[in-house]
């Protein structure tokens, strides 16, 4: 009978300690040293300082929600967009959307699908998209923003360029031929 007391008893004391152990709170995981971050990456960088050189009086947005772009009435819709974000969005001075621009990232595995989807959604919203999938020159940009002016602009450039100037008459054009 002793003997069932005394096993009895380290068993009471053996519950006390463990029911005063889940009584102390536990210490919680450190949290990780925060660090900074890049805001873009090279692409974006260079597609961003692009668009400043070319549009100067415009105002670029980077990395906008597509929940700043639309608006819906129903939940179901909005959860189609939630978390998906525009790399560029070009305003002009009335602070109006004048286009979106997506960039590929090479770096990134997107798959094909989502960028036609997120094409889908603005272009079904009423924005111009334009998407490039790799950073675009400045030729393509003015191409794509200024359209038939710029067009129109560089025909009369070349045309200017491409204009020969007699500035030698014929007997002298020989002596260089002959001397060079």
């Amino acid at each position: 009978m002793t003997t069932y007391m005394v096993i009895g008893s380290v068993l009471l004391i053996l519950v006390m300690i463990l029911a005063s152990k889940a009584l102390i709170p536990k210490t919680k995981q450190q949290d990780s040293a925060l660090r900074q971050r890049a805001i873009f990456s090279m692409h974006e960088q260079l597609t961003y300082t692009r668009l400043k050189e070319i549009l100067p009086h415009h105002t670029v947005l980077a990395h906008v929600s597509y929940d700043a772009l639309l608006t819906t009435k129903f939940s179901r819709t909005r959860n189609k967009y939630r978390n998906l974000v525009a790399d560029f969005v070009i305003m002009d001075s009335a602070q109006q959307v004048l286009a979106v621009v997506a960039l590929e990232d090479p770096l990134s595995l997107k798959r094909p699908q989502k960028a036609q989807f997120q094409d889908a959604i603005l272009d079904m919203a009423g924005y111009k998209v334009i998407r490039y999938e790799e950073v675009p020159d400045y030729h393509q940009l003015r191409e794509d923003f200024y359209g038939d002016l710029y067009a129109s602009s560089r025909l009369t450039k070349d045309t200017r360029v491409a204009k020969k100037y007699d500035y030698y008459n014929a007997a002298q054009t020989r002596k260089l031929r002959l001397i060079g």
